[in-house]
């Protein structure tokens, strides 16, 4: 089990070592739904947990764009629009991140690379995000199968991020198991900018096709929208390491 969880804070950690990729996520929609933590347990990678909030923990679906996907330095990939089904999760070492259920994206060369470097559940996937004012619809349209999902959300005012918000969005990092092993991989940004937001139709085909026990089809606890952070991504260590530790491939895409 793991040790005292670290400290939730809003504001982005130092990352130590170099810094090899850089992404934007722009326009990005949370939906959250409090679930049990023994349903999602069996999902998350050895020697990881479900983390906590008031005794329940969160299955989050996130849908956004992804803008100026590189490497530090060099050239980016065109924008494309990406969406994660994501828990959130602590370590032995208690330190806390984020486990993608599913990641979609209409990139197919960053699909393959995450799936094969990574093990990341990466999925190449017909999206759109369409932007009518505050209103924005997502269409996520996975390839060979037949849950597409149609989500919009309304934009609203600007708000103050209370703890339940910093628990669902201040994540620092993701667990992810790969080559019989568990890693971290950290990130950084700026603390997340975020607005009320009004859900005006979602279906749950997305999230249903990926045969969970919960959400089972029901309305989210919890919806917030961001125009957006930059991001910067630390070198993956073995989960629970002290210390950074470079993986046999030495690099790893991730998302938000």
């Amino acid at each position: 089990m793991p040790t005292t969880p670290e400290p939730i804070s809003a504001d982005g950690p130092e990352l130590d070592g170099s810094r090899p990729l850089r992404q934007q996520w722009r326009d990005v929609a949370f939906l959250h739904w409090a679930v049990d933590p023994a349903a999602v347990s069996p999902l998350l990678p050895p020697g990881v947990y479900p983390d906590l909030f008031d005794g329940r923990t969160y299955l989050g679906l996130v849908a956004f764009r992804m803008v100026d996907v590189g490497f530090a330095r060099g050239p980016a990939l065109p924008a494309f629009p990406e969406t994660n089904v994501r828990l959130y999760s602590v370590d032995d070492s208690g330190r806390r991140g984020v486990v993608f259920v599913s990641l979609d994206a209409d990139q197919p060369g960053l699909a393959v690379a995450g799936r094969m470097l990574c093990g990341l559940p990466y999925r190449w996937t017909r999206m759109q995000l369409r932007r009518s004012g505050s209103e924005l619809t997502y269409l996520i349209h996975p390839r060979g199968i037949a849950a597409g999902s149609r989500l919009v959300v309304r934009a609203g005012d600007a708000m103050v991020g209370g703890p339940l918000e910093h628990f669902l969005t201040a994540r620092w990092g993701l667990h992810v198991r790969h080559l019989g092993r568990t890693w971290y991989l950290p990130n950084t940004h700026e603390r997340w900018p975020l607005h009320e937001a009004e859900l005006i139709a979602w279906d749950d085909r997305l999230v249903g096709s990926l045969r969970l026990i919960e959400p089972a089809g029901r309305a989210p606890d919890h919806v917030a929208f961001s125009p957006g952070v930059r991001a910067r991504f630390g070198r993956p260590r073995l989960s629970g390491a002290r210390r950074p530790v470079r993986p046999p491939n030495g690099r790893s895409p991730s998302s938000a």
